[in-house]
Order: C-alpha cells, then structure tokens, then sequence
C-alpha cells in the first residue's frame, strides 16, 4: 500500500475542508507521541458521548436545542465532525453524542455547571477541551487565575466526575494555540505550563490524552498557521475536521 504522502498531494493538503477523511503523516507522528500510552475506547451499543469545553468546543452550537445527535445541537466545530464520523461509521450502535462547550469558559466555569451539563447526562465517554481562556483572559486582564489554579480546578473536576461516574471513560485534550493572530509572544512560555498541566492530570487519572499542540505542531510544516486558525485559537473548517480526525484516531479503537 503507498503511504499516504504519496496518496494526497500538498494542494490537496491546504485546499480541502473535508480533512477529516484523510490520514496524514503528521496525524500519526502526532499521534505516536500521545502520552500515558493507554487502550483506545472500543465503542459499544446504546452508549453515550460527551464533548466538553470553551468555544473550540461549542463551535456555534444551539444552546435552547440540545437534542443528541442534532448538527444545531453540536455546533460547526470539531465535536460535530468527530459525531458525524462516529455515528456514520457505526449506525447499529444506538449512540447518543453532545456538545456542551461554552464560549469563554475556564476551568472553574465548567465546574460550576459540571451537574447540569455533565454529571446528569451520565456520558460513557466524556471529552474535555479546556484551558485556552484559563491564560488569555489573564492576559486580558480578565482574569487573575494562574497556572496553578488551573490545574487545582483541574484536579477537583477530574476527581469530582470519576467519584461520580467511576465507569466513564474521560478524555483529557490538550491545549493549544497557534502563532498568529491573537497569539503572540506574550503568550510563551506560560502556556507551556498549562499544556502540562493538562497532560499531568491525564497521567495522575489514568485517563486518555489527546496532543492536540503536537498535531498542530505538525500541521504547520504543511500550511501556514491561521490556515488552521486564524486568531491562533479558534479552527478553521480545515483545522476542526484535521482535530476531529486526530480524535477519533486517538480516542476510538
């Protein structure tokens, strides 16, 4: 079989929104290097999936119809990407996926809604994206949290979901940001910090861990970044379906 540089050409690569169908060769470099080095999730019937997070997450999203399943209820964003791939590729399964991320929250903010918005949904598989605003809103004078308040509220939202859903499975995503826009040096290393923080609770709870900073890492040697994120935060099309594609890959069996 022809490895897949060979199969997509670099026009392909910059040009496409439908990334998600394709594997690359920085998804698996990225995806090699993915840490603690634990099982994926084999899927299984009637279960129900969970994204959580900030804007990344929300994408847009319908908060007054939150039916599962529903492209209005999952947003525009790598969530709904990754649902729409789970659900067509296992159509027997009876699989119920949300999207609860909300625009500008931090870590504490997701705490303070964890019973409505997680807790009472019961997920199987629960997936959290969290902390881009943790630091930019400090930056904005927003916010007075620190890397170690983020990673205190961290630890107690892990702790505090794993005592009460001792079955789920939990994602932990990395953080991420890229060089451009709203992202500038101002930014280094703090941010540093908070990605490890992320990777830290992973590593303490045994959970999965998604590097999305590496696979952006990676996307840059082939496009320049606002190609994936314009502000240097938020996806593009091409930059969501390359995250839901590395999701699935990372997450799923």
């Amino acid at each position: 079989m022809k490895n897949s540089i060979d199969l997509i050409t670099r026009r392909k690569l910059i040009g496409t929104t439908a990334l998600a169908s394709f594997t690359f060769p920085f998804i698996a470099s990225a995806k090699n290097q993915k840490e603690p080095k634990l099982p994926t999730i084999e899927l299984s019937r009637a279960q129900t999936i969970l994204f959580q997070g900030d804007s990344i997450t929300d994408a847009g999203r319908n908060r007054k119809q939150q039916d599962a399943n529903q492209q209005y209820a999952l947003g525009k964003g790598y969530a709904w990407m990754a649902a729409v791939s789970i659900l067509v590729q296992n159509p027997s399964l009876n699989l119920s996926i949300h999207n609860r991320g909300v625009s500008g929250n931090k870590v504490h903010q997701l705490a303070a809604r964890w019973e409505k918005d997680c807790l009472s949904i019961k997920p199987d598989i629960v997936s959290i994206l969290i902390g881009v605003n943790d630091i930019w809103h400090g930056l904005n004078g927003r916010y007075d949290g620190t890397v170690q308040t983020y990673e205190k509220d961290y630890d107690l939202l892990i702790a505090r979901t794993k005592a009460k859903l001792p079955k789920a499975k939990i994602v932990i995503c990395e953080p991420f940001v890229l060089k451009c826009g709203a992202v500038n040096d101002k930014w280094f290393p703090a941010f540093d910090q908070y990605r490890k923080a992320a990777q830290k609770m992973a590593n303490k709870y045994g959970t999965i861990f998604v590097p999305f900073q590496t696979m952006f890492d990676e996307a840059v040697k082939f496009a320049e970044p606002k190609h994936w994120a314009g502000d240097g935060v938020h996806p593009s099309a091409q930059g969501a379906a390359l995250m839901a594609n590395f999701w699935t890959q990372c997450v799923l069996s």
